[in-house]
């Protein structure tokens, strides 16, 4: 995955691709200790910022934000740093996806739909999905960027 985030990292970095629903992660590596930066769909409610993992409690960047919750967030041109709180409890989870499918309603129910979840989903369905999902919610340190 890595090797799969470069370009599009480099692209998002130089200020070009999605405006608004795309910003850069950067972790630190639970093993390496290396920066480790991915390209993650988001969302910002009230001063807080908000990343979902596809992949669950699994993916790379929510181990190494486990493992070290200081972050920084790439978002346009503003970079701010953060303190990231892992989340794994799926009633919490299906309220950021509540949020996200208000905000973009056909792209995340595209999305859903890949995973086989009908756009009438249930609420019990749709926090059986987000069962299947982490989120990081972002607290960004006083003085290092607006949200």
């Amino acid at each position: 995955m890595r090797r799969i985030n470069r370009a599009p990292a480099r692209m998002i970095g130089r200020g070009r691709g999605p405006r608004g629903v795309v910003l850069l992660l950067t972790t630190t590596g639970r093993r390496s200790g290396l920066e480790r930066t991915t390209p993650l769909q988001f969302e910002e409610a009230d001063g807080v910022i908000y990343v979902a993992s596809a992949r669950g409690s699994q993916a790379d960047w929510f181990l190494n934000a486990q493992a070290d919750p200081h972050v920084r967030v790439q978002i346009g041109d503003r970079q701010l740093e953060g303190v990231a709180e892992p989340v794994v409890a799926p009633e919490r989870i299906a309220d950021f996806f509540r949020l996200r499918l208000a905000r973009h309603p056909a792209m995340v129910r595209l999305m859903m739909a890949a995973e086989g979840v009908p756009p009438w989903a249930s609420p019990a369905a749709l926090e059986r999905f987000a069962g299947k999902k982490a989120l990081l919610i972002i607290r960004p340190l006083a003085g290092s960027g607006r949200p």
